[in-house]
């Protein structure tokens, strides 16, 4: 049987490990599940969520060098994530540059600029601040 990325198949876990399990595929070969791949949420270990001798559903993620990377997580039919709906006061903003620009977006270059007016602005308020605390400039020392 030629296990095709993508495709979801039921498989018995065979081995365990602190970085993922060993799954058997129908066929005989055998893949690996991450530990990363096995739930939603963070795994810390992984004999919380597989035992040995379980049956799973996983999804083929790559097939390399006879090596088959498998998931959990991404063989589980989820319904596609509903867009928010805002009122008007939970809307969230838009930056006042694109408002100025009749909601054209911005250009890689003047965002760059604004980025850096912004940070030259930023490091001349700290040198500033730094000075006054040390003494300013001309300061004698000692």
């Amino acid at each position: 049987m030629s296990i095709e990325v993508g495709s979801k198949l039921q498989g018995k876990v065979t081995g365990i490990t602190n970085f993922g399990a060993f799954v058997e595929l129908p066929g005989g070969s055998t893949g690996l599940v991450h530990i990363s791949e096995v739930a939603d949420n963070y795994v810390k270990d992984i004999n919380d969520h597989l035992k040995v001798g379980d049956q799973v559903e996983v999804k083929v993620l790559n097939v390399e060098n006879g090596k088959i990377g498998l998931s959990i997580k991404k063989a589980k039919d989820r319904p596609e994530p509903e867009k928010k709906q805002y009122s008007q006061s939970q809307r969230p903003r838009q930056s006042r540059s694109n408002d100025r620009n009749n909601n054209k977006p911005e250009t890689f270059e003047s965002k760059m600029a604004k980025f850096l007016k912004d940070s030259e602005d930023r490091l001349s308020s700290l040198k500033r601040n730094t000075e006054s605390k040390r003494g300013g400039r001309g300061a004698r020392r000692g």
